[in-house]
């Protein structure tokens, strides 16, 4: 499925806030020194948990609206993976 507008500006956005840059590629979209973070559409939020599997620091969903925002806090329910809005701001903390 092509990069819609709003998962490419989300994931810009936090890289820039995190001050790194925006992975295209397999894995976590962004990937700071202490955090890695799936930027995730309502549609592929189920899909988001497996790009973060392996890391050992904090890990985050980050929705590009509010229903990716609250898909995500259903899917990390019981988990360690955190849950972000589109601007950064923690919805649900990591406790990796």
């Amino acid at each position: 499925m092509p990069e819609s507008k709003s998962h490419r500006s989300t994931a810009k956005r936090l890289a820039k806030k995190f001050g790194t840059e925006y992975n295209m590629g397999q894995g976590a979209d962004i990937n700071a020194q202490d955090v890695a973070i799936e930027v995730e559409t309502p549609g592929t939020v189920k899909g988001g948990l497996k790009q973060l599997q392996g890391h050992q620091k904090q890990v985050y969903i980050a929705g590009t609206n509010q229903k990716a925002v609250e898909r995500a806090l259903e899917r990390t329910k019981g988990t360690t993976v955190g849950v972000m809005d589109n601007q950064g701001k923690i919805v649900k903390k990591s406790t990796r």
